[in-house]
This record gives C-alpha cells, sequence and structure tokens, in this order.
C-alpha cells in the first residue's frame, strides 16, 4: 500500500514475514553452496587419485615392457651363441617357460593395480 509520499507501506508482520523468509532462502542457499562445495572438493580428489593411480599402472606397464624387451635381447644373445640344433630348442624352451610364468605374474600385478584404480581388491 502507498502512504502520502509515494512509498510502499508494508504491514509489520508482512515484513517479518518476508525477512524470516529471505532468511530461511539465504541459510538454503548457504548450505547448498557448502555442500556444492564439498562435493567439488571430493571429486576433485578422486580425479586427483584416479589420475595418480592411471600413471602408476603406466609406469609399470613401461617397466614390463621394458623387462621382456631386455629378456628378448638376451635370449636373443644366448642364441648367437648355440653350438647346435639341441642347445637351440633348449634355450627357446627356457626362454618360453620363463616369459609365461614372467607374462602372467606381470597379468596379476597388473590386474590387482587396475583393480585398486577402480576402487575394489582384486586377489587370485
Amino acid at each position: 500500500m502507498a502512504n502520502e509520499s509515494g512509498k510502499f507501506d508494508m504491514p509489520t508482520e508482512m515484513r517479518a514475514f518476508a525477512e524470516k523468509g529471505l532468511e530461511q532462502a539465504k541459510t538454503a542457499f548457504d548450505a547448498f553452496v557448502t555442500a556444492a562445495q564439498q562435493a567439488a572438493t571430493a571429486t576433485q580428489t578422486q580425479v586427483m587419485t584416479a589420475h595418480s593411480g592411471a600413471r602408476e599402472l603406466g609406469q609399470l606397464a613401461l617397466r614390463y615392457a621394458e623387462r621382456n624387451i631386455s629378456s628378448s635381447f638376451e635370449f636373443a644373445q644366448k642364441l648367437m651363441h648355440a653350438k647346435d640344433a639341441a642347445d637351440v630348442a633348449s634355450l627357446h624352451s627356457d626362454y618360453v617357460r620363463s616369459q609365461m610364468a614372467t607374462l602372467s605374474d606381470q597379468a596379476h600385478e597388473m590386474s590387482r593395480q587396475a583393480g585398486k584404480l577402480g576402487g575394489s581388491s582384486t586377489s587370485h
């Protein structure tokens, strides 16, 4: 309701009701902002953890690749010094057996690390 000066007069009860509503809205908004900040922080932490885990998994895969290539070069070096076909067959058999065991161990460890990255634990 407008008074003589053209200003809007609000009844006291209505003003108190509006102020209370405004306070409640501000409180709700502040709670929302706090929850959003906490969610953003939690998400950032999860992303950083996942990034770190993925980096570690990549580094592990690279170390395994280096090890496997080195083993192949060692095998090739041994083959160059083989005396006969029986020696070649024996070296090959030893190499394949060793590589199968190594690759099995590496696959198990990669699986375990990937499980940790995904938030689960894998044990075989």
